[in-house]
């Protein structure tokens, strides 16, 4: 034994201090082994649906009413099954409802019991493929104990008369409907092992902080950042380009809600400067987007700050053009390119017309300077961004969670695309003047995220928080994907034709062999097993496009879970699930409402793809954590062995 390994071992056994707990722990990692591989859940662009996206997590795309099938076959109807899978997502408010309506207490009390009964044996029946430890793990601490009693009676005879006088004493106690959150709380969480979110927590949608909230509270899951999700970091960071993209996001789909009301940002100072510099300006392009339910009122002020935002927009972007030449976007600066006089503007050589033509706010011999009052605002926005606490907790969480990529079972999870070259090579991208493809692209950006937030060097914080802006917008960015950003053209110009954001060529080349495995060997990864699970671009199902690409090696799931990508889809969302049985894409339905939910057991569940079916059930073994496993066994056997052979000695 050398040094190395005898300092190893030597370590380990302050765990292990003798060699019957050694023997005992790689024992019990063997049985960790044999157990059916955990659920796998994928999920991508959110974008604000909370209801939505609660519900799948509560339900477990389908998997909470798979275990009641399995549990209970026909000893429950179809209304029963269903009211027990709504009882299991939302435990509280179905109770309270139910017993609200029962018009004596002893239908209560009776209602409530069989429903206990049937919450521990439904949560008996998760835990049984799990390891004791992960179950005892994620018992909720409110009323555990009684909980892990009542799993430790379900299905022994002898201890029938033990779950029925828990549960009577829980009613008569009067903490029954905490116990039946305890345990479907418990069940949800069995059902899957670990979620996996593809990006785009945000925008668009209403309410990406309660799924901030509600992922806090999340015992498995990690995130792959999407450029929504980026574009929030940026502004939590304080990077006035992200800022102003982030606010004017929020205008132009009538959510400024979100920022005022959830993550407590003052938008007077905006709003008083929006209505005094656009006072007489009709905003005829800056319409909102959807129906978000505004007064006239609401309206006219909310476009009003879209606009000023814009402007804003281009002009502190001008400025990170200019101090970031790398970045190859100085064809992003329009404003100096328009003509006042014939209403025009030039862009890629080709003169358009404008479709709004009033700009108060700029300077036609500096265009890209801020007026005071501009400055004020942008400065306060940034300051505000900053200091939201709340903001800064769902930030740290994307950072001790997230990252830009993730490798796990053969998959390689990322939001968007690794950028590609038209010939199908892997895209160089020039940042700060170092030159990255594939891989090395995905970790220096990786890298300078991290930088923004926690780098104590200041040009270092700096370059982090420019590239946090340059991940929203430039070409070579792997989570922006397109040709450019064509936001001044989409609100001021009417020609489809400047438009026009050609997307990187990724999404063309997905049926080549060549170029899918080429991404996997600079990954690292083996391309005859290696898939690649994706989002980002919504995927037609309406008109027939399939999310299953490149002969089944790569995955796009985003499937529109925002209402607003809804009529493209067809659609509301893809959810991918890897479990011990294979591999299957759930196509989901549009939840009516959380409260249909609740009081009719509604459901977004529908059609079920099986993409892979496994010929036996796949084991704990099967996967990267097995491997790990495996790896932790063999190191506890050598430190068994050198116990024996007296070379590290025991502490008795």
């Amino acid at each position: 034994m050398d040094a190395l390994e005898t300092t190893y071992l030597e370590a380990l056994s302050e765990l292990y201090p003798t060699a019957s707990e050694a023997a005992e722990a790689a024992a019990m990692l063997e049985g960790v082994l044999a157990l059916p591989r955990g659920a796998e859940l994928f999920a991508s662009d959110i974008h604000g649906e909370y209801n939505a996206f609660s519900h799948l997590l509560r339900n477990g795309s389908g998997a909470v009413r798979t275990l009641i099938a399995d549990t209970f076959g026909a000893g429950l109807t179809a209304g029963e099954a269903a009211e027990l899978a709504a009882v299991v997502a939302y435990p509280e408010e179905k109770a309270l409802g139910v017993l609200g309506r029962t018009t004596s207490d002893e239908a209560a009390d009776a209602w409530l019991a069989a429903t206990l009964s049937r919450l521990a044996a439904l949560a008996h029946a998760a835990a049984s493929r799990h390891g004791l430890a992960a179950v005892h793990a994620l018992i909720p601490a409110d009323f555990g104990a009684v909980a892990a009693a009542l799993l430790a009676a379900q299905g022994v005879a002898a201890k029938a008369g033990t779950a029925a006088a828990l549960i009577e004493a829980a009613i008569e106690g009067g903490y029954g409907v905490n116990l039946a959150i305890t345990l479907a709380e418990l069940t949800r969480h069995l059902v899957v092992d670990q979620l996996h979110l593809i990006g785009d927590v945000y925008d668009r949608g209403p309410a990406p902080h309660l799924i901030m909230d509600e992922l806090l509270d999340y015992p498995a899951v990690d995130v792959q950042w999407g450029n929504h999700d980026i574009l929030w970091m940026g502004a939590a960071a304080g990077s006035p380009g992200s800022v102003a993209n982030v606010v004017r996001i929020c205008a132009r789909y009538g959510n400024l809600s979100i920022l005022e009301d959830a993550y407590g940002i003052n938008l007077r100072p905006l709003a008083s400067f929006a209505a005094e510099a656009y006072a007489d300006d009709p905003c005829v392009a800056f319409a909102l987007k959807g129906n978000p339910g505004l007064s006239a009122a609401e309206t006219a002020l909310t476009e009003k700050i879209q606009k000023a935002m814009a402007v804003i927009q281009f002009k502190v972007e001008a400025a990170l053009i200019a101090a970031n030449p790398s970045f190859g976007l100085d064809d992003r600066n329009l404003l100096h390119r328009i003509d006042r006089e014939r209403g025009t503007v030039v862009v890629d050589g080709v003169e358009y017309a404008l479709t709004d033509t009033a700009f108060p706010t700029v300077d036609w011999d500096d265009p890209y300077r801020l007026t005071e009052g501009e400055a004020a605002v942008i400065e306060q926005l940034c300051a505000a961004f900053t200091r939201c606490e709340r903001l800064q907790r769902h930030m740290a969480f994307f950072l001790d969670h997230g990252s830009l990529y993730k490798i796990e079972n053969g998959n390689l999870l990322l939001h968007a695309c690794v950028p590609l070259a038209p010939d199908g090579s892997l895209l160089e991208v020039t940042l700060f003047g170092e030159t990255y493809r594939g891989r090395a692209l995905y970790d220096m950006v990786d890298a300078s995220v991290r930088a923004a937030f926690l780098a104590t060097d200041e040009e270092e914080r700096e370059r982090g928080l420019a590239m946090l802006w340059y991940l929203w917008l430039g070409p070579g960015s792997p989570l922006f994907a397109k040709s450019k950003m064509a936001t001044f053209e989409l609100y001021l110009i009417a020609d489809k034709a400047a438009r026009k954001e050609v997307k990187n060529p990724f999404y063309t080349l997905l049926d080549d062999p060549a170029v899918v495995d080429g991404i996997f060997r600079d990954f690292g990864m083996d391309p005859a097993t290696s898939r690649i699970i994706c989002g980002h671009v919504p995927v037609k199902a309406k008109d027939g496009e399939d999310p299953v690409k490149a002969a089944g090696r790569v995955l796009t799931i985003d499937g529109g879970f925002s209402s607003a990508y809804q009529k493209t889809t067809g659609l509301a969302g893809y959810t991918l699930v890897s479990n011990a049985e294979g591999l299957f894409l759930d196509a989901n339905e549009p939840l009516t409402s959380r409260e249909a939910a609740i009081q009719e057991n509604a459901d977004i569940i529908g059609a079920r793809r099986v993409l892979e079916r496994y010929d036996a059930p796949r084991t704990v073994a099967d996967t990267d954590e097995g491997a790990a496993i495996r790896q932790r066994i063999g190191d506890l056997r050598r430190l068994q062995a050198a116990y024996e052979a007296g070379l590290i000695p025991e502490d008795e």
